[in-house]
């Protein structure tokens, strides 16, 4: 007891309570960035006309096959700006948009920055978010800290309308970037895809997407946390991907209680019991790595990880607008 006593004053103990102390101040602080940006925004930058064009008589009478399908990828916590995608991510989405002529991948979103604005860009701190970036370990860790928070702002039911909506118009924004949007009569298959924290940040902004544009959305996350409060009675379909050792991915089931079984009137349990939410189990995956969902590590039968995610993938019923109701 005496050696119990003499550690929780002595200097770990401070540390570890000092530690939690910026956790908790830095939590505070998260909203500050999206209360700033929302007030910088005015109509037209909130609420931007993101329609789809009017069809013409040249676009009926392409007969080129057009892009009516957008594979979007939102990465997780350990991302630091829109274009660090790791090579096995990339490698991932456009594997998954190759293989249909009709899909376009897009691979530029920034899920933890409102305005899609990454942490060595034009901030303030771009330097010190650029050398923690390059570092290893407990710095790098400040990267995983400060995006954390901002899942939780978009879960949140007072800040999470506004950071998502602005998450929506990126999207949207980085959709019509990497192919032009087809005419509003021309509903298109839009697949959010998402890994560890970026899986909230994709359902939050489901139902600004719905609001904005004619399409069937789907959401696919991929080991992903999140609540269950957002984007399930929007989406067509919620599917969660998760791998045997990935415990990553219990996080959300645990901490978010609108994903208990008890809360039965909860987005999340509605889709459920509607069969709008699956929970599909991929293989031996990790949360990441060589043996995660996009690792090129291979198990006993000599399939890779990723070879194992991309047969999931290709086998869910998303990959036609007719598929859904």
């Amino acid at each position: 007891m005496k050696r119990v006593f003499d550690w929780l004053h002595g200097t770990t103990f401070k540390l570890l309570g000092l530690a939690i102390f910026i956790f908790l101040i830095w939590g505070t602080l998260a909203p500050l960035e999206t209360i700033i940006w929302w007030l910088s925004q005015d109509e037209e930058s909130i609420n931007p006309d993101m329609s789809q064009p009017e069809a013409t008589s040249d676009d009926s009478s392409s007969g080129e096959a057009s892009i009516d399908c957008y594979v979007i990828f939102l990465p997780g916590v350990g991302s630091y700006d829109a274009d660090n995608l790791t090579d096995r991510e990339s490698k991932f989405v456009n594997r998954v948009a190759d293989e249909r002529p009709n899909c376009v991948a897009v691979e530029d979103i920034f899920p933890f920055s409102e305005a899609n604005e990454g942490l060595v860009g034009e901030r303030i701190f771009a330097p010190v978010w650029d050398w923690i970036s390059q570092s290893d370990g407990a710095a790098y860790a400040l990267i995983n800290i400060r995006n954390i928070w901002r899942i939780a702002i978009s879960a949140d039911h007072r800040y999470g309308p506004v950071y998502n909506r602005g998450i929506a118009n990126t999207i949207v924004e980085r959709m019509n970037a990497a192919s032009s949007l087809p005419p509003e009569n021309q509903k298109l298959n839009v697949v959010l895809m998402s890994t560890s924290g970026g899986s909230q940040v994709a359902l939050g902004a489901v139902s600004y997407l719905e609001d904005r544009i004619n399409a069937q959305i789907n959401v696919i996350s991929l080991g992903g946390v999140f609540s269950g409060s957002h984007g399930f009675d929007e989406a067509d379909g919620v599917y969660h991907l998760y791998g045997t050792n990935d415990w990553i991915d219990n996080i959300g089931s645990i901490v978010f209680p609108s994903r208990w079984r008890w809360a039965v009137t909860s987005p999340f349990n509605r889709a459920r019991r509607q069969g709008r939410y699956q929970a599909i189990e991929t293989g031996p995956h990790e949360h990441d790595g060589e043996r995660g969902y996009f690792g090129e590590a291979t198990t006993e039968d000599g399939t890779t990880y990723l070879e194992l995610t991309l047969d999931v993938v290709d086998r869910l019923p998303i990959w036609s607008v007719e598929n859904r109701s």
